[in-house]
């Protein structure tokens, strides 16, 4: 039987099988942050990357975009607010199973993060390892302590599973980060 979004369900032992959805981490986590605004429970939003428009022309009554280019480098993914605090986080996903590259987070991101750190504004990165079928929430804290403390090229896993927090898959709620948010933070 097919559910929406790709979801199978296995109609011998009446299972849902989550895997293989068809959806990226961006896609999911869209998802979630319009449930969450659709159900005034945060405010968070994906933030386009700031670009140039060099060459546009009409079709249709529509202007298309034929040459462009990136006029700044992008900050992290999604802000916004959440129980009147400012949340700033980064999403990435990697096919990597025992590992997150480091060369996958930029250092201009670093340093947004450093900043949203330090102004004690709720920052962390989610990072899904796809091939495992595992998404997790590591903490702005425990990220630099990382990257400040080792001279490795990736984050291991198992610090990311020391240090961070399994999301648990949700129907809904896709990936529902604010449940570990409200622990970690004490919101």
């Amino acid at each position: 039987m097919n559910y929406p979004n790709g979801i199978k369900k296995n109609i011998i032992n009446n299972t849902i099988n989550y895997k293989n959805r068809g959806m990226t981490l961006e896609e999911d986590l869209n998802i979630t942050n319009n449930y969450y605004l659709e159900n005034n429970i945060a405010y968070i939003y994906k933030k386009p990357t700031p670009i140039k428009v060099v060459k546009a022309i009409f079709e249709n009554n529509n202007r298309v975009i034929k040459e462009a280019y990136y006029s700044e480098p992008s900050t992290t993914d999604y802000n916004g607010i959440y129980k009147g605090n400012y949340i700033d986080y980064e999403a990435k996903e990697t096919k990597n199973k025992t590992s997150f590259p480091l060369s996958n987070i930029h250092h201009h991101q670093i340093k947004h993060i450093n900043n949203i750190y330090n102004e004690k504004g709720i920052c962390f990165l989610i990072i899904r390892f796809t091939t495992l079928d595992k998404t997790f929430l590591l903490p702005a804290k425990d990220f630099l302590n990382f990257i400040n403390l080792e001279k490795r090229k990736s984050i291991p896993l198992d610090y990311i599973e020391k240090y961070g927090y399994l999301i648990k898959n949700n129907y809904i709620k896709r990936v529902d980060y604010l449940e570990i948010v409200d622990k970690v933070w004490r919101l």
